[in-house]
């Protein structure tokens, strides 16, 4: 296991719950804990049978091309917690980000030498308590630092087990508040999904990855995607570092000296 570069792992530490790790996989076995602890929640409590298989996995072609931060329980030495991160040179070298399946990212040419992407955020039921979150954003921001990228771009699912009502209700409460991109950030969905139209009090359940990208910062880039094989709903949102919220980041990382 190797634990983030140590300019990191000397300014993050978990005031929380001291039996969580922060590392970095650097195994091919480290890799499947994290495909393991992913088929469990998106594929296996998700429903997914069409993506089912004898292995339980959850892996793609980018695996092989990411980091992935790891939130491990030193006790039980579990996998409780993993983000995946592709940053600029990968991406060149995979010639794409994953992103770029559902969203046109014309208007982000710009940014991309300094832009990572985060996705399959990933928390074990049993550890949703915060402490595992915050782990994972601060060891998000000190990545960003060290790789001297100032964006991080990624998508928010919202489940369409209800039809569809609440994606539509939560994206047009999101679209009319502070939290839409700037023009020059916006991107046209793939296959876009299809709206309802909600009334103003319909209830509203915005999911906890979402709500926390929100709290930090992050932008909703345009109208959502539409993902059939996980059934879902999809947002693209763009972070600025330097909007990164303190509640998140600066709780466990300590800024150094310029």
């Amino acid at each position: 296991m190797q634990l983030l570069d140590t300019q990191d792992t000397a300014s993050i530490s978990n005031q929380h719950n001291p039996r969580l790790t922060l590392s970095m996989a650097s195994t091919i076995e480290e890799v499947e804990e994290v495909q393991r602890l992913r088929y469990k929640i998106f594929i296996e409590a998700g429903g997914l049978s069409s993506l089912m298989n004898a292995e339980r996995l959850d892996r793609d072609e980018f695996d092989r091309y990411c980091d992935h931060l790891i939130v491990r329980d030193s006790g039980s030495l579990q996998v409780v917690g993993t983000y995946r991160l592709l940053k600029p040179e990968a991406a060149r070298e995979t010639g794409r980000l994953y992103c770029e399946n559902e969203f046109d990212l014309l208007r982000f040419a710009n940014l991309r030498g300094r832009m990572v992407e985060a996705g399959r955020a990933c928390i074990h039921p049993d550890y949703r308590s915060g402490a595992v979150i915050m782990l994972l954003w601060a060891g998000l921001a000190s990545y960003l630092r060290r790789h001297q990228c100032d964006y991080l771009i990624g998508c928010a699912s919202i489940s369409l087990a209800d039809g569809g009502a609440n994606a539509s209700a939560v994206y047009q409460q999101l679209a009319t508040s502070q939290h839409l991109a700037p023009a020059e950030y916006r991107a046209t969905p793939h296959l876009p999904f299809p709206m309802q139209q909600c009334s103003s009090d319909a209830r509203r359940a915005i999911p906890p990855l979402l709500k926390g990208y929100l709290r930090s910062g992050a932008w909703i880039c345009g109208d959502p995607a539409w993902d059939p094989d996980f059934h879902c709903a999809d947002l693209l949102l763009l972070l600025p570092l330097a909007n990164l919220d303190s509640r998140y980041a600066k709780r466990y990382l300590t800024e150094k000296a310029a």
